[in-house]
């Protein structure tokens, strides 16, 4: 929750707002504290220090933790009488996989053990023992001395919902929650060094699987360890701290929830990007090492001469940011959801970026997670950033405008709510409304809003924001209007409950059949149940026609149940049949009846084996 609060700010309480989010749509699955960890550390207060008996460089201290004075042996150096410091009492796991035990250490038992702000996941170093500043009381949980409180929501979002597959989406929906503004990053870029069509270039070969690819450059950067509230901010999502650079990007991507690729440009041959389709049985081997066989519809994103990256899914080894990187490319862009689904299915290989953009991202967010990313490289590894920003855009998206119908609305929902009150609603999420009368809203969805298209969908949008607690219960009124009996369907039922009078057992089989069944009937050539219509994608050969009889799949269910040593079968099957037609018309579908009978007419008894009907 401290990351959502740079966004919005929150007033009510974390249980008040899982449950306000479920409500709206978001289901809180469950809630954790990502410091939990720590439960079993708590302030000690150290009595006296004296010299290890058999150590030169450790010590044994007296600490009072609150339910008495304890033994610890520290290595540390730092520490002094009277110093308020963290205890890890025995039992307690910390971050590193270390549980505390007693010990015993060169013969001193050790009943915990003192802690330093990186022992304890505060840091991503330190120089001894945290030293606590205060006036804390012994025993106190380091939680509550350190103000150590972040709640993680597990969020279950369907799949049409990936605009909120990132910070700034969840703070959106919870802007009409708490009823606070949107807070955006406030992005600042210095001037550049220079033009960037010097830097590189960028070449899209396949528009229908990219539809944009931007990039920015920046020279001279320091790649190393990230600052602590970057690196801590990863961790807090289960992503690990690779390097400032590469972090920027993660840290981009759940920020914005758009997927970013950071290049060392001097591997780049060319200084070129080029975004084609894969050569078929082309090789690339992926950052996790594998080599991967490509499919001729796959992406790839290539330097001047060979592939550098898999689009939208992983990068490769040969461009990948080093410590020795000095100069970055970094790329944003859209691309074909349904091709990096595909593709991502294919090679078994999923990613962040992959199940974003699987969904949809944002194709006019583009350039403002770019710019994002560049600034906060600028900031933690330094550099200097060349001026302006390669961005190809063959074919620019728009969004159309949807007609809301107010009377409509109400009537769906059973509400009786106001054209203002609903463009509020429409208004408070970033829909761009842009006329409203009493009977009729124009509204146009942002692009970062993939799921509206339709009327129905702002509907479900103001059903949600309105509360659907607030929506009042009401039965369904209709009309009853009594209509004659089929005949054709009486027919059928009577038939059907004649035949299972007399013990026979309905069937369904498939409507497709095998070419060959014709001749294992023995059918005329003239035969109008030769007059098969053929499937273009059959599932098997023996299922590639569809069938103008019922008999072949009674004949295989008999076969299939006599292999099961069942030899007393009544069968039937009430279903259509389909005839091929002249000029590729649809065919001709006719409903038929066909049943079998085989082994004895009545069960075997004492007065005999009974005949057999075949």
């Amino acid at each position: 929750m401290s990351w959502i609060r740079d966004y919005v700010d929150i007033d009510i309480d974390v249980n008040q707002l899982a449950d306000a989010l479920t409500m709206s749509g978001l289901e809180v699955e469950g809630m954790t504290d990502r410091y939990d960890y720590l439960d079993g550390v708590v302030v000690g207060k150290i009595i006296d220090i004296s010299p290890h008996p058999n150590a030169d460089k450790l010590t044994v201290c007296n600490v009072e933790t609150g339910g008495g004075v304890r033994s610890i042996v520290c290595g540390a150096s730092n520490i002094r009488a009277d110093n308020l410091v963290p205890v890890a009492l025995p039992g307690t796991k910390l971050p590193s996989g270390m549980v505390i035990q007693e010990a015993s250490i060169r013969g001193e038992m050790s009943y915990g053990m003192l802690c330093s702000d990186a022992e304890l996941g505060l840091a991503e170093t330190s120089d001894g023992i945290l030293t606590l500043s205060g006036s804390l009381e012994p025993g106190t949980g380091i939680k509550k001395a350190l103000n150590l409180t972040d709640m993680v929501f597990d969020i279950d979002l369907t799949p049409n919902r990936s605009d909120c597959l990132s910070f700034l989406g969840i703070a959106r929906e919870i802007v009409p929650i708490v009823k606070k503004k949107l807070k955006y990053p406030d992005v600042r870029l210095p001037a550049g060094n220079g033009p960037i069509a010097g830097h590189a270039s960028v070449t899209i070969e396949a528009p229908d699987h990219c539809l944009r690819y931007a990039a920015r450059i920046i020279s001279g950067v320091k790649c190393g360890p990230s600052p602590h509230w970057l690196s801590d901010r990863l961790k807090s999502v289960g992503l690990r701290s690779v390097n400032n650079v590469v972090d920027v990007t993660n840290f981009v991507l759940m920020e914005y929830g758009q997927p970013l690729h950071a290049f060392d440009l001097d591997r780049l041959d060319e200084h070129r990007i080029v975004v084609r389709t894969a050569s078929h049985g082309e090789h690339f081997t992926t950052l996790d090492g594998v080599d991967r066989v490509l499919a001729s519809d796959m992406l790839v994103i290539c330097d001047g001469t060979k592939p550098v990256a898999l689009g939208g899914i992983m990068g490769g080894l040969d461009s990948e940011i080093r410590t020795d990187s000095r100069n970055v490319l970094i790329e944003s862009a859209y691309f074909d959801p349904a091709g990096i689904r595909r593709t991502a299915r294919r090679l078994g290989l999923k990613s962040e970026s992959s199940h974003r953009f699987e969904r949809g991202v944002d194709p006019e967010g583009v350039i403002t997670a770019l710019d994002r990313a560049a600034q906060l490289i600028l900031e933690t590894a330094g550099g200097s950033l060349a001026t302006g920003v390669i961005d190809e855009y063959p074919r620019p998206c728009t969004q159309e405008v949807i007609q809301l119908s107010v009377p409509e609305a109400n009537r769906l929902l059973g509400t009786e709510l106001s054209s203002q009150q609903m463009s509020g609603y429409l208004a408070s999420i970033e829909l761009d409304v842009r006329d409203c009368n009493d009977d009729r809203i124009e509204v146009i969805p942002p692009t970062f809003r993939v799921d509206l298209e339709r009327p129905v969908d702002l509907i479900e949008e103001i059903a949600r924001l309105a509360g659907y607690n607030h929506i009042s219960t009401t039965y369904p009124v209709a009309s009853v209007i009594s209509k004659k009996p089929n005949p054709r369907l009486a027919y059928r039922n009577n038939l059907f409950d004649a035949l299972v009078g007399c013990g026979f057992s309905q069937i369904i089989t498939y409507s497709f059949i095998s070419p060959k069944s014709a001749d294992q009937l023995s059918l005329a050539s003239q035969d109008s149940r030769r007059r098969t219509v053929q499937i273009l994608n059959p599932l098997t050969e023996d299922q590639a026609v569809m069938r103008t009889s019922l008999i072949p799949g009674l004949f295989a269910t008999m076969v299939h149940n006599q292999n099961l040593k069942n030899e007393d079968l009544r069968i039937f099957e009430l279903g259509k049949v389909f005839f091929h037609t002249e000029n590729d018309s649809l065919p001709d579908e006719v409903e038929m009846i066909s049943g079998l009978w085989t082994g004895s007419r009545q069960p075997e008894s004492w007065h005999g084996s009974g005949t057999r009907v075949d």
